[in-house]
C-alpha cells in the first residue's frame, strides 16, 4: 500500500486483518489504556534516522506490519508501570468487589490481576498458540501465576498458598464451558500488541500518527509509532508504540499525559524470545496442602465474594441500559469526546452529614474531587491523570479523557 493512501482505507484494512488474528492474549487489565483507542486517524510520515539504523518506513506500512504479524509463540519478561495520579495507593484495587477479603480465594484472577492497574510490576509471560498461555506476577518474596493449558485454567498465589481452578472453553466444548472461564474486563488490553490494536481500531481526522525514529527494546530493533491528538483539551498527550522491525510485534506501549511528568502507562518487554516454549512451562499441579477454590463455587453463590461478582454485571447492565432510555449522550468527537449520563431520578451525591453520606465518606470524596460551579449549577469533578468526571448536584455525569474545564464547558452547554 502506497504511503499516500487514505486513512479510511488503512482503518478498514487494519480492522479486517486484526479480526482474523488468532494470537493468544494475556490477561493484563490496564483498562485505562483503552481510552487511547479514541478515534485514530493516520498521517503518513517517514521514520527519521536513529539508533538502530533501519530502513525507512511510513506509518501506514508500519501499521500494516503490526496487523499482519502472526506470532503465536513467545516467552519473556514484561514490566508494567501505571500512574493514574490517584490520591490513595491501591485505590483501584479497593474498588473491586471483595478486593480486601480472602473468602472467595486469594488466587481468583478477576481480583488479583486488578492490582496491575497501579504501581510497577514485573511479569513473566509465555504463549504457545491459543491453547496455552502463562502469566506470572513476580513479588519480592512471592509469585502469582495464571496458567491456561488447553481445557483448564489454574491460578496460584504462593503468598497465601491458594489455588483457583476453572474449565476453559476449548474446541467442541467451548460453548459448554464458556460461562465457566474467568473473564477479565471487557476489551482489556494485555501485551503491547493488544494496546496497539485497540489504539488503531478506528480511523478519523482528530489524530496524528507518525513514525518517530527507532529504538532498541528487549534487545530487538524496533520502529517507534507515535500517536498524538490534534485537538486541544484532551488529558492524553501521546501514545508511543515500539514495533519489532522484524516481525511486527509491538514490544512496548507508553501512554503519556498532556500535563507531562511520568507516563500514565508504560508497559513493555525487557526480555523476549519468539521460539516455542517448553511444554512443561504450562504444566501445573496444586502444591500439597494448598487450598483449592473451584470456579463453580463462586458461580453458584456458595462464596460471598462470588455473589458480589455476580451482582456487578447486573449493575453495569443497568447503566448500559440508560443509552436505550435516552439518558446517554456523547458530546464532541475524537480525543475530546465526553459522555453525558443522566441518572434516573435526577439525584446527585447525598448531602454531607446525612445518613447516606457519613463524614468519613465525604472526606474521601473531597480528597478525590474539586467543587465547581457554572451555568449548570454546581458539582464535583473527580480527577485522575487520564480520565476525569463531573458529577453535578442534579445527578448528571460528564466523563472523558478531557480537562476539568472541558467538562464544565460541556455541562454549561447542555444546560442551555
Amino acid at each position: 500500500m502506497a504511503p499516500n493512501d487514505s486513512a479510511e482505507t488503512i482503518g478498514e484494512a487494519t480492522s479486517t486483518v486484526v479480526g482474523r488474528r488468532k494470537t493468544a492474549r494475556y490477561i493484563v487489565p490496564v483498562a485505562v489504556a483503552g481510552v487511547a483507542a479514541a478515534t485514530i486517524g493516520l498521517v503518513p510520515a517517514l521514520a527519521s534516522s536513529g539508533d538502530p539504523d533501519l530502513p525507512k518506513i511510513s506509518a501506514q506500512e508500519l501499521i500494516e506490519k503490526i496487523a499482519a504479524s502472526d506470532e503465536e509463540q513467545l516467552s519473556g519478561t514484561f514490566k508494567i508501570s501505571t500512574d493514574l495520579g490517584l490520591p490513595l495507593d491501591g485505590l483501584a484495587g479497593s474498588l473491586v468487589p471483595g478486593g480486601e477479603g480472602k473468602d472467595g480465594g486469594a488466587a481468583a484472577p478477576q481480583d488479583k490481576l486488578m492490582e496491575l492497574t497501579s504501581g510497577t510490576h514485573t511479569l513473566r509471560v509465555a504463549a504457545d498458540g491459543p491453547e496455552r498461555q502463562k502469566l506470572s506476577v513476580l513479588g519480592d518474596a512471592s509469585e502469582y501465576s495464571v496458567i491456561h493449558n488447553q481445557g483448564e485454567v489454574w491460578a496460584y498465589d504462593s503468598a497465601s498458598d491458594e489455588v483457583y481452578h476453572a474449565e476453559a472453553p476449548e474446541g467442541r466444548d467451548a460453548g459448554k464451558h464458556a460461562e465457566k472461564a474467568p473473564k477479565g474486563p471487557e476489551g482489556a488490553p494485555a501485551t503491547p500488541k493488544d494496546f496497539a490494536e485497540q489504539a488503531l481500531a478506528a480511523a478519523g481526522d482528530t489524530t496524528s500518527v507518525t513514525v518517530d525514529g527507532t529504538a532498541q527494546v528487549a534487545g530487538r530493533d524496533a520502529y517507534q509509532l507515535l500517536i498524538k491528538p490534534k485537538q486541544s483539551g484532551s488529558t492524553i498527550g501521546s501514545v508511543r508504540i515500539a514495533v519489532d522491525a522484524e516481525n511486527g510485534v509491538p514490544l512496548k506501549f507508553t501512554l503519556s499525559a498532556a500535563s507531562g511528568g511520568k507516563a500514565v502507562v508504560d508497559a513493555g518487554f525487557t526480555k523476549v524470545d519468539f521460539s516455542k516454549p517448553a511444554a512443561s512451562t504450562f504444566a501445573f499441579t496444586p502444591p500439597k496442602g494448598a487450598k483449592v477454590t473451584e470456579a463453580d463455587e463462586l458461580e453458584t453463590g456458595k462464596d460471598e465474594r462470588g455473589a458480589a461478582q455476580k451482582a456487578l454485571p447486573g449493575q453495569l447492565a443497568e447503566l448500559d441500559g440508560l443509552a436505550g432510555e435516552g439518558g446517554f449522550n456523547v458530546i464532541g468527537e475524537g480525543w475530546t469526546s465526553i459522555a453525558e449520563i443522566k441518572s434516573p431520578g435526577g439525584k446527585g451525591l447525598p448531602e454531607a452529614g446525612s445518613d447516606d453520606m457519613p463524614a468519613e465518606a465525604q472526606g474521601f470524596l473531597d480528597a478525590l474531587g474539586d467543587k465547581v460551579t457554572g451555568k449548570f449549577g454546581s458539582g464535583t469533578v473527580f480527577k485522575t491523570r487520564l480520565v476525569n468526571a463531573l458529577l453535578t448536584d442534579d445527578g448528571s455525569v460528564y466523563v472523558g479523557a478531557v480537562t476539568k474545564d472541558a467538562l464544565v464547558r460541556a455541562a454549561d452547554a447542555a444546560a442551555k
